[in-house]
């Protein structure tokens, strides 16, 4: 999240991928103030019988917050409020309006006074680093780029290979040049890339790597004991011992124990972890929590303002907390669980 503080009370935020709006939702409170670019619709005066239909245009307002909600799950906020001012002469003001805040939007907030959670959040280091993650074997090649706990995967490339022979005319290092084009589409400026595979196709792909501009500007390492290509591959992968050693500071590693660690206390009959959001509560009001999953499913079983307020509870008391979502096998696994789970600093009876 691009953010910079205008004076003490004001800061611009370009929210840069879902993780941010979610913080945005924990931050922004009623009665703040947004000031942004959006769209209404203005009914023109003129001369004729018909009732003007309106003309939408692009309009600025600050607006005072009455009530803020996750649009879509964690892809966008829906800001409902009273327009303080605009910069368009017919956009009355004290009317109602609602505004849709996305990844790369620009707008600035303003509060009476910022807490120091608030701060905290806002401020908190983004893991910088990404992984384009490549799958690859003689038929298939699949490429996936993971930031944080979100995974993205392209569409499957084949290399025109029959079988164990090779056509005539195929040509391996055509093949490579395809994959070459969309990873240097996807790939950010601090990713590394992970490739594996079966065979020693992934060695030949890391040596013409090596050679491309792409291995120039970023780190490229090798990957043994991943025996499919393709989509297949990838989320193997990321599901892998391996996944865990090579990456072991990223958000995805990190929430993957947490989860194998949850699922081993379980199988000890352990008290030292909880599953569900009620359970969960409890387990802070004790203060016990020490680390906390949560996925975007605990927003379709709770009211969402309960489920803010106890996120921001938690991380108050100085707990580790974890946006996880559905593209990755954690994030699924945390879903199945009620959309909470988290492991205990010391057992609680409810």
């Amino acid at each position: 999240m691009i953010l910079k503080f205008i004076d003490k009370n004001s800061c611009s935020f370009v929210p840069e991928e879902s993780d941010d709006l979610l913080t945005l939702r924990r931050v922004i409170n009623k009665d703040d103030v947004i000031v942004s670019k959006t769209t209404r619709l203005v009914k023109l005066e003129k001369a004729r019988l018909r009732p003007d239909k309106g003309e939408r245009v692009k309009i600025q307002i600050a607006l005072n917050v009455e009530r803020i909600s996750l649009d879509n799950a964690v892809d966008r906020l829906k800001v409902h409020g009273t327009i303080l001012d605009s910069n368009n002469e017919l956009v009355t003001k004290g009317t109602h309006h609602s505004l849709l805040l996305k990844i790369g939007d620009a707008f600035t907030l303003s509060k009476k006074q910022w807490t120091t959670l608030q701060k905290n959040l806002i401020h908190k280091k983004k893991e910088e680093v990404g992984f384009l993650l490549i799958a690859i074997d003689t038929n298939e090649c699949g490429i996936g780029r993971l930031e944080g706990t979100h995974l993205k995967i392209l569409p499957n490339i084949y290399s025109g290979s029959s079988g164990k022979q090779y056509k005539t005319n195929f040509n391996i290092k055509i093949f490579f040049d395809d994959i070459l084009i969309p990873c240097s589409s996807i790939i950010q400026k601090k990713d590394e890339i992970v490739i594996f595979g079966p065979g020693e196709t992934k060695k030949r792909l890391w040596n013409h790597f090596s050679q491309a501009e792409i291995g120039k500007n970023h780190k490229i390492q090798t990957v043994d004991g991943i025996d499919s290509g393709g989509e297949d591959g990838i989320y193997i992968f990321t599901k892998s011992e391996s996944m865990k050693e090579i990456m072991t500071e990223s958000k995805l590693a990190k929430v993957s124990k947490i989860v194998d660690e949850i699922m081993l206390r379980a199988n000890k009959k352990s008290k030292k972890f909880t599953m569900g959001f009620d359970e969960t509560v409890f387990a802070n009001n004790m203060g016990a929590i020490d680390s906390l999953l949560f996925s975007d499913k605990v927003f379709e079983v709770q009211e969402e303002d309960r489920v803010i307020n106890f996120l921001n509870s938690v991380e108050n008391k100085g707990a580790k907390i974890f946006g996880v979502d559905s593209t990755t096998d954690a994030g699924l696994q945390v879903s199945s669980l009620g959309g909470i789970v988290s492991l205990l600093r010391f057992a609680v009876t409810n």
